[in-house]
């Protein structure tokens, strides 16, 4: 039964659930409010981590401070230090003036930090220095400034495998997971899927004033609770705007109608698997499953270019169909192997990786130039996105801010 409390939450924040596991990530963040811990709020993409800090902070004696709210992989690599701690008039080109930085700004109040996994090595060596003294230093600067600042933090990313690969620090995740909120994914959550569609039902009729909001049959419900929401609530939103808006005439939304939008019973497992695995317990993964899977795409589209160029130009053996090779991921291939749905969805077109041993059998024709065919295949995202950088990285299935930096690094104009 839910508190009296909780309750309260749900309503101001318009937080709509009955899952025991969404109520344990509420009744966490109020405990956790009126202390100065550090939290580390876990949970897939679209699951809503971005309400919990806002919580913590409403409801925390610094509630009177500033609340600022940082997308950490947003921020481009060689900027991002400027941006959190500040920087001293002339400490490189363009810093015209000094810059106080949200660190500073924050003082006596709540810093949420979302995507903290795309963080910096250098960036989280300040940022734990923060943590333990309060000190930081602004970027071309040696005196060292003071702040007292809460610390709240977000990730999708799986941090203990970031810890293993070299990309995370040990000691800044145990600081910053002093508390840890799980939040679940929608596919874990039941009946409130159902619930959710609802309430964006009305709320897009009230928004664009349409007489009477779409409403789920039985049949439809059980789809829409069956399905598994890849991309958690905020995919719902978008699904539900969409079909409020183009269905305005069909007010009984049946199985058929959701599945002209890609909802089917059972749809989208394979999706939320390789995005990120296993839910609640390991929290996110990192994308370095899905670049592989955007290499592994990109090889072979290019790969099939190149046969059908060949059989343009000479003509086909006995005119046999283009080969559809099949990946093979062994213990010595090129890519590291992982015990992933994403790697054997049969939907995903494969090709076979030569172990370094078969080097010497790949013909001149068979070698592909990896670098050239990700530049050519970023290109086609921007292209594809009107150079919008965050569609074309999701088009890719990678982070923008590694999409930031091999633009830099192929030198790609937009």
């Amino acid at each position: 039964m839910e508190t009296s409390a909780l309750q309260d939450i749900k309503q101001r924040y318009r937080i709509v659930g009955r899952d025991e596991k969404l109520d344990l990530a509420l009744n966490t963040a109020l405990q956790v409010a009126s202390t100065d811990l550090s939290v580390l709020i876990q949970g897939e993409s679209g699951v809503g981590k971005e309400i919990i800090p806002r919580i913590i902070h409403d409801a925390s004696l610094r509630r009177t401070g500033r609340y600022i709210a940082i997308n950490c992989g947003s921020i481009p690599e060689g900027t991002i230090d400027s941006e959190l701690f500040g920087h001293e008039k002339g400490s490189y080109t363009g810093a015209i003036d000094e810059r106080e930085g949200y660190f500073g700004a924050a003082d006596g109040g709540t810093l949420f930090l979302d995507e903290i996994g795309e963080l910096p090595i250098t960036t989280q060596a300040r940022l734990l220095r923060v943590l333990e003294t309060g000190e930081y230093i602004r970027v071309g600067s040696d005196t060292p400034s003071k702040t007292n600042v809460r610390i709240v933090a977000a990730t999708n990313v799986d941090l203990p495998a970031a810890i293993r690969d070299g990309r995370f620090r040990e000691d800044l995740y145990y600081r910053l997971c002093t508390i840890n909120i799980q939040m679940p994914p929608l596919r874990d959550r039941g009946i409130d899927s159902v619930l959710l569609f609802k309430m964006f039902a009305m709320e897009t009729a009230r928004k664009y004033r349409i007489p009477e909001s779409v409403r789920l049959t039985e049949e439809a419900e059980k789809v829409v609770m069956a399905y598994k929401w890849p991309g958690n609530v905020r995919q719902l939103r978008n699904v539900v705007e969409q079909i409020s808006i183009l269905e305005r005439g069909s007010v009984r939304i049946t199985p058929q109608v959701l599945e002209r939008y890609g909802i089917t019973a059972g749809g989208g497992e394979s999706f939320a698997m390789a995005r990120i695995g296993k839910a609640g317990s390991e929290g996110g993964r990192h994308d370095w499953e899905n670049q592989i899977k955007f290499l592994l795409n990109a090889v072979m589209q290019l790969r099939s270019e190149v046969e059908q160029l060949k059989n343009v130009a000479f003509g086909s053996q006995d005119d046999k169909p283009i080969h559809q090779p099949t990946l093979q991921l062994e213990s010595k291939s090129l890519v590291p192997h992982y015990e992933s749905p994403d790697l054997t969805d049969t939907r995903v077109p494969t090709m076979h990786i030569p172990d370094y041993d078969d080097a010497e059998d790949v013909t001149e024709e068979e070698t592909l130039n990896i670098e050239e065919m990700e530049k050519r295949m970023i290109v086609r995202a921007l292209q594809k996105s009107h150079n919008r950088r965050k569609v074309a990285a999701q088009l890719l299935g990678i982070s923008e801010r590694t999409l930031y930096r091999k633009i830099n690094d192929y030198g790609i104009e937009e």
